[in-house]
């Protein structure tokens, strides 16, 4: 327990993450926060570099030593009711393309991939990453869920790809990841279609693991884990006959996020508008000021 309170030490100063260990499941639970827009801001990203830099290294020293109650599991999720993530931060990429700013859309992007990359990979450990969505989670926060080993969803979770709305293609391991899962064919009607697909949709599909009803999410979790951890050895072997079948680069991603950066640049002022607007809707909706305010009008109607 007195290592537990060190890793929870080493925490402080995150603003975009709320990360809670959890002996009894061997597991780590990485709860995205947003303090702003439910997107993938730079803030975000800097604290998932270093939350997935200590669970990396704690995951790391406990398989080296032979640490039977070692670090096993990692669960990403939401803290805000509604959504897990809605995608890419639009704003910061409207403003980056007007300026024409290449190394800003592709730092940016780099960063993203390496956060996936090293989720779908496990910190190359026999470590486990599952993604629980309660919610609506679009773009590149589908890219978070699907870069996960399990994706675990209830039943009122929405999912999509709207970028080829406004002139993009989803560019950080979206048709990669998916076509992993599922035939590449299916995985790019997906994301051409621009659909918002339910969580029984993309189950049967083979896209989602497992899907359970709302408000037992944690628990799915639970018992995922349980089920696992008595047959870990051969939960373990699996992976990696399905990893040597289609191992994934981190080369491929990265030479897709090249053709993001240069799609992004072509974008015509017409496509960048479709953007502001929805980025205009989603901060109608979304921001802390429009969910107090919606909070508001139900005590005052109530």
């Amino acid at each position: 327990m007195k290592q537990h309170k060190i890793e929870m030490a080493n925490t402080r100063g995150l603003t975009h993450v709320d990360l809670e260990f959890d002996p009894a499941y061997h597991a780590v639970w990485a709860r995205l926060r947003y303090p702003d827009r439910p997107c993938i801001s730079n803030g975000l990203i800097r604290d998932l570099q270093q939350v997935q830099t200590l669970i990396s290294s704690i995951a790391r020293k406990g398989h080296e030593s032979g640490d039977p109650h070692r670090l096993r599991y990692q669960i990403l999720s939401s803290s805000l009711p509604g959504v897990f993530c809605l995608g890419g931060d639009l704003e910061m990429f409207i403003r980056l393309i007007r300026l024409g700013d290449q190394d800003g859309l592709a730092n940016y992007a780099r960063d993203c991939i390496d956060i996936l990359y090293a989720s779908i990979s496990g910190y190359g450990l026999p470590f486990t990453s599952i993604a629980l969505v309660q919610g609506e989670t679009l773009g590149g926060g589908f890219e978070a869920a699907l870069a996960a080993n399990v994706l675990i969803a209830e039943k009122s979770a929405k999912f999509g790809f709207p970028e080829t709305v406004f002139g993009m293609f989803p560019g950080m391991g979206a048709f990669s990841f998916l076509a992993r899962r599922i035939a590449p064919a299916i995985a790019k009607r997906i994301i051409a279609s621009g659909k918002v697909y339910t969580a029984d949709e993309l189950f049967e599909l083979g896209v989602v693991d497992q899907v359970v009803n709302d408000g037992k999410g944690v628990e799915a979790v639970h018992e995922f884990i349980r089920h696992q951890q008595v047959r870990s050895t051969g939960f373990e072997g699996l992976e990696r006959v399905v990893e040597q079948f289609n191992p994934l680069s981190y080369k491929e991603l990265l030479e897709v996020v090249n053709i993001w950066v240069e799609t992004a640049l072509q974008l015509s002022e017409k496509n960048l508008r479709l953007m502001e607007y929805l980025v205009h809707a989603q901060n109608k909706r979304w921001t802390p000021v429009a969910n107090t305010a919606a909070r508001l009008k139900r005590v005052n109607t109530g």
